[in-house]
């Protein structure tokens, strides 16, 4: 057992750092204020190779796993940039494409993610069934050698900024009659896909949309793998991805918040010339936030670990509680940052209070804390079902 980067994650980590630090937190904040999306950082880490660690040589990519990714999340996020569309293009649709995609849906997609000129938003949670793929309302049926996909769809990130969208719609199967999951590659310009605006209370340069299906034909090609079989694993290959790179994004922030808390309590000075940082009432919430944070990172690094070693069951485990404690500590990181800057901490230049809503959002999405102690419950002490 070892909890040492290799030689090249290090070298990872320091690039990417050293890349989110040339930008910044003042950079992330300005791009929301003015309605814009961080084009520029998404492009250069891109030329650079950092969206696409996780991506075969072959298409482009670096070759590596989720691990290599969740580094780039969460250094990016440590310098004040979480990008959530690293969750959603690279994290889930890639690592979809790259699974369980047809050997033309990958020459054709995976080249693009990896270099950033090509994004894929993902879509499954619905009004009414929420991300609860067994109830979705979405539903695509056959129209002569094409496809046609009725259904609703909201909260999804960035379909503004993307080419594609990954829609999870229900099936038909023709040996039962019962309806399964299959995935669609839908362009975002297709007839009858229609998209609404969501206004969030989140200081965020990616939007949140509603999405409407009505009708939207696509052709035999958009679905996702060989056969409707391709369905379920593949919906199942995204959902580790995405929880363990969100838990990253949160261990980044909650790094990032610290980091400035800190230097600001080691430096002000008042009742006496002693930092505020001396006072234990001031150091020990921070000194509790970062070992929540620290404790976080370990939980990532080990599903991770797991995700790339192909163990996908022990990985569904461990993704589900890094995302849980990296939630907490990234919530629990900035409220305490902002507490111990006092007035200070709700400004927008020492850039802590702009981080609230996201990290309150990321105790809710893209799975909230209560189903994910729901499934420990269940799938770890071995409890009855309780929903």
């Amino acid at each position: 057992m070892t909890f040492d980067l290799t030689p090249e994650q290090d070298q990872l980590r320091d690039a990417v750092r050293a890349l989110g630090r040339r930008y910044g937190h003042s950079y992330f904040v300005e791009k929301a204020r003015a309605g814009e999306h961080t084009t520029e950082l998404w492009a250069e880490a891109g030329r650079l190779g950092y969206l696409g660690v996780n991506i075969p040589t072959e298409y482009g990519g670096g070759g590596g796993g989720i691990t290599e990714l969740a580094i780039v999340c969460e250094e990016l996020a440590a310098a004040g940039c979480p990008l959530l569309l690293l969750v959603v293009s690279p994290a889930i649709a890639a690592t979809v494409l790259s699974r369980h995609g047809t050997d033309e849906q990958r020459k054709r997609h995976l080249p693009g993610l990896a270099d950033g000129s090509q994004k894929i938003v993902f879509a499954i949670t619905e009004p009414e069934a929420g991300s609860n793929f067994h109830r979705l309302g979405t539903v695509a049926r056959r129209d002569g050698d094409g496809w046609l996909l009725n259904g609703r769809k909201c909260y999804i990130s960035g379909v503004d900024e993307a080419g594609h969208v990954l829609v999870v719609a229900r099936t038909e199967d023709s040996s039962t009659g019962k309806l399964k999951p299959a995935l669609f590659l839908v362009p975002t310009d297709a007839a009858g896909l229609t998209r609404s605006k969501l206004d969030m209370e989140i200081v965020s340069p990616e939007n949140q949309f509603l999405l409407y299906l009505d009708d939207v034909r696509v052709p035999a090609d958009a679905l996702l793998g060989e056969s409707l079989d391709a369905g379920l694993p593949a919906l199942f290959a995204g959902l580790n991805p995405e929880r363990i790179t969100v838990a990253a994004m949160g261990a980044g922030t909650g790094r990032y918040a610290i980091e400035r808390a800190s230097e600001y309590t080691a430096t002000r000075k008042v009742w006496g010339g002693r930092s505020i940082g001396s006072h234990q009432g001031v150091s020990h919430p921070l000194a509790h936030a970062a070992v929540q944070v620290e404790l976080a990172r370990l939980m990532i690094q080990k599903a991770a670990t797991l995700y790339d070693a192909g163990r996908d069951l022990e990985a569904g485990v461990a993704g589900n509680m890094a995302k849980y404690a990296a939630g907490e500590a990234a919530a629990l990181a900035v409220d305490t940052a902002v507490q111990v800057l006092g007035g200070a901490g709700m400004t927008t230049e020492y850039g802590v209070a702009t981080l609230l809503g996201a990290v309150r959002a990321g105790r809710i999405a893209p799975v909230s804390r209560e189903m994910i102690l729901n499934f420990v419950a269940q799938h770890v002490l071995g409890q009855d079902k309780s929903y």
